[in-house]
């Protein structure tokens, strides 16, 4: 696990425009309730030239926080802010489109499970009875 978060801070620090200032990566701790099963995560800071980097880190790497230190106020032309939600909203639809695919993909296969494994027979259903005649 520890590889893992280093190997990801390493990609990070790879990106274009972007530059890792601290890292710290988190010993692993068993779960209570889940035997086996462990936990740990990195806390990483780093600086991006562009606040677009930001957006697509966060898609990339889909951090579980993310706290913009400074500066404390940012400036955005509305072409700059355009430029961010338009990735974004590009991305969404990537990713939607992704699902429907697999949306699509499952359906196909179940309805092929339902031809290939017949239904039970309803025998084991309630027995037959007939009607006496008076």
């Amino acid at each position: 696990m520890i590889e893992t978060l280093e190997e990801i801070s390493r990609q990070i620090d790879s990106e274009k425009g972007v530059k890792i200032i601290t890292k710290n990566v988190k010993e692993p701790i068993e779960l209570k309730d889940a035997k086996k099963f462990y936990t740990t995560f990195a806390e990483i800071e780093f600086e991006v030239e562009e606040v677009m980097q930001i957006a697509l880190l966060m898609f990339k790497y889909m951090p579980s926080h993310i706290e913009i230190i400074e500066p404390g106020t940012i400036n955005f032309t509305n072409t700059d802010l355009c430029e961010v939600l338009n990735e974004i909203t590009r991305r969404m639809h990537a990713y939607d489109e992704v699902v429907r695919v697999f949306q699509n993909e499952k359906d196909i296969l179940e309805k092929k499970l339902k031809e290939l494994i017949p239904e039970k027979e309803t025998k084991e259903e309630k027995p037959k009875t007939r009607k006496k005649k008076k």
